[in-house]
């Protein structure tokens, strides 16, 4: 059976930004299909739950005060991608939007809720890496 990396946030883990999570039946129902691993590159950077909410902005993930956050980020990402690695995923379906998981588009950085074509930290480290990336909305494509 196939091992995919899958946001934990999509599966019901209260690990995002605002301390819930995003819980998707159809997701969910991929463990029928699939092994999966749950993944949240920004628990693993070592940011706390609940945290400020994050966006990438210059190059860097900021804080909506302020505070430098890409070193957490690229840690998160590192170690997401090190799963993958170990788990032999080369399939991640994650959270569209985030900072750390979005694919195809993120938000500008200027916390207005403008979205802008990009990925997120996590999202463009498996993606240089050889793992297809697909946000929740695509999860038909697997």
């Amino acid at each position: 059976m196939k091992t995919i990396l899958v946001s934990a946030c999509l599966l019901g883990a209260a690990c995002r930004y605002d301390g819930k999570s995003k819980p998707s039946p159809e997701i969910i129902a991929l463990r029928d299909k699939y092994n999966i691993i749950p993944v949240c590159p920004e628990i693993y950077g070592g940011l706390p739950t609940p945290r400020v909410p994050c966006e990438i902005k210059d190059g860097g993930v900021f804080s909506l005060t302020g505070e430098n956050r890409t070193a957490e980020y690229l840690r998160g990402a590192g170690e997401t991608l090190r799963l993958a690695e170990i788990f032999g995923c080369d399939t991640a379906v994650l959270k569209e939007r985030s900072p750390a998981c979005g694919c195809g588009e993120i938000y500008d950085g200027s916390f207005s809720g403008t979205l802008v074509k990009g990925d997120g930290v996590c999202a463009a480290l498996l993606k240089k890496n050889g793992v297809r990336v697909l946000g929740e909305s695509r999860i038909k494509e697997i």
